[in-house]
């Protein structure tokens, strides 16, 4: 269709200049040249951002962060090419459901690797996606037995698993302790159910008896009639397999209840959230942590001071996601590569010392002699009572 009219005809020639692209400055070449010699490495990390643990994923993430940024600094060249790690965050809302989607996602995202994911119950569904994709999976934090006793090639953790710290527990309540009649409590969770299994194991042979075995969940608050009915069996100690949602709040039941025995938990129950919740309620709680005190750990002076400054106070979890994602790292610049398939050979003998401690995998995938110490709760703050080494 011609246009006659000269206004029409102004319209669209005005139109037409708005529609030119302007021309790049002149400096805009040698971005582009830039840009185009950098690989962009992406990876995944996965933790719960939203719901109860949000605090615990997020130092995950954030410690895992830290890390690629220091990478990124340094200006790393692999395959001949400087890379850049550009870490895609997913939410897994501690839901094994979630967890499945989110995997896919970013296997379907063709990522190079996952950082993740903080609890055992998303760890375990979500490393089946990961083996069938190829990605590898290091987690910080999941210390399940089935997580890397699957079988998969592609599953690691840089923390001793359930099998170790439960047995610590076990030897404790029982030795130490001196613990003659016990009631055990989990959450049915697959940490929570494991710990407790591997506790109450260990507990027996020790000499300890279970005089009874509850149930609860990862969702409940309310533990009065599964208290009230331990309190009757009056044990020594009450085990707790779960988390500090759960167990801050069992912490002060047991006090309202007047229950005299002694709370005892895992790394779930030893976290900073645990002080603000229990309060003067959590006085005497004992708990177990997989890995030396921070501040002992070989470079966990100098990573406190970095992590504080950038992210505030540490809660549990950073130093061993950032050990995660330098043993990635590491592996990828000792094959020469960052596809997953050609550095994922690399992971099996990756050895260097962390802030963690020293990092090297068995053939499952596990933390080779990973410590556990344990703390009880005084004076508001978690106090060292001993390190065990394996």
């Amino acid at each position: 269709m011609k246009l006659h009219h000269p206004l029409l005809i102004a319209i669209c020639c005005a139109a037409a200049a708005c529609g030119k692209k302007e021309q790049p400055v002149t400096n805009a070449a040698p971005v582009a040249t830039q840009a185009a010699s950098e690989d962009v490495v992406r990876v995944g990390s996965v933790a719960p951002l939203t719901g109860p643990q949000a605090s615990l994923g997020k130092d995950n993430e954030n410690g895992a962060r830290l890390a690629f940024d220091e990478a990124n600094a340094q200006g790393l060249v692999i395959g001949g090419k400087k890379v850049k790690f550009e870490m895609i965050s997913e939410d897994d809302q501690t839901d094994p459901r979630t967890a499945t989607v989110v995997a896919q996602k970013l296997a379907d995202q063709k990522v190079k690797g996952v950082i993740g994911h903080m609890n055992s119950g998303t760890s375990i569904p979500a490393s089946k996606i990961y083996s069938d994709a190829g990605i590898p999976q290091i987690s910080p934090s999941a210390t399940a037995i089935p997580y890397t006793g699957q079988g998969y090639k592609t599953a690691f953790r840089v923390m001793a698993n359930d099998e170790q710290q439960g047995a610590v527990l076990g030897n404790y309540a029982a030795t130490k302790m001196g613990a003659k009649k016990i009631a055990v409590i989990d959450d049915r969770t697959a940490y929570g159910q494991g710990l407790a299994d591997q506790f109450e194991k260990t507990a027996k042979a020790a000499g300890a008896q279970v005089v009874v075995r509850e149930y609860t969940s990862d969702k409940a608050n309310d533990f009065t009639a599964i208290l009230t009915s331990i309190k009757g069996k009056q044990p020594d100690v009450v085990f707790f397999g779960g988390m500090y949602p759960q167990g801050a709040p069992m912490a002060k039941q047991m006090k309202r209840l007047g229950l005299k025995a002694k709370l005892l938990g895992g790394d779930g129950v030893q976290t900073t959230e645990f002080v603000g919740i229990a309060g003067a309620d959590g006085e005497g709680v004992i708990a177990s942590s997989p890995g030396l005190p921070i501040d002992t750990m070989p470079g966990g002076k100098d990573f406190i001071s970095k992590y504080t400054a950038k992210y505030g106070a540490i809660q549990l979890y950073a130093p061993y996601a950032y050990d995660a994602a330098w043993a990635m790292i590491n592996a990828m610049k000792a094959a020469n590569s960052v596809e997953p398939q050609t550095y994922l050979a690399a992971l099996n003998n990756v050895n260097f010392t962390g802030v963690t401690g020293q990092i090297s995998f068995d053939a499952k995938g596990d933390l080779k002699g990973g410590p556990v110490t344990l703390y009880e709760l005084k004076g508001g703050k978690w106090t060292v009572l001993e390190t065990v080494k394996q």
